[in-house]
């Protein structure tokens, strides 16, 4: 439960009630292709502590977006390793990201 209200607080954060349609659309898939990029870290085996510097020098975003991977970092590596394969957990952020 408490991984739901850290990954709420984190998409509040970054997705404000002003946002336009398309931009809204634009940031949260900027935030998606972060979860994503944790996600096959994760699979990769990369260790948790290194996962911004890894994340990060891959990254395809603006820069802005770095600050979300220590946030959403925690939150893929509490998971069980079969769901982290088995889950499109990029779509299920972006999906709950254009809801708020």
């Amino acid at each position: 439960m408490v991984k739901y209200f850290v990954v709420s607080a984190v998409v509040a954060a970054f997705c404000g009630p002003a946002m336009a349609a398309s931009k809204k659309e634009t940031d949260c898939g900027h935030q998606a292709a972060v979860v994503a990029a944790v996600q096959q870290a994760r699979i990769d085996r990369i260790g948790e502590r290194k996962v911004p510097a890894h994340v990060a020098a891959k990254a395809t975003w603006p820069d802005r977006y770095n600050t979300a991977i220590t946030l959403v970092t925690p939150w893929v590596y509490e998971m069980k390793m079969r769901d982290v394969k088995s889950q499109d957990l990029s779509a299920a952020w972006k999906e709950m990201c254009l809801s708020q």
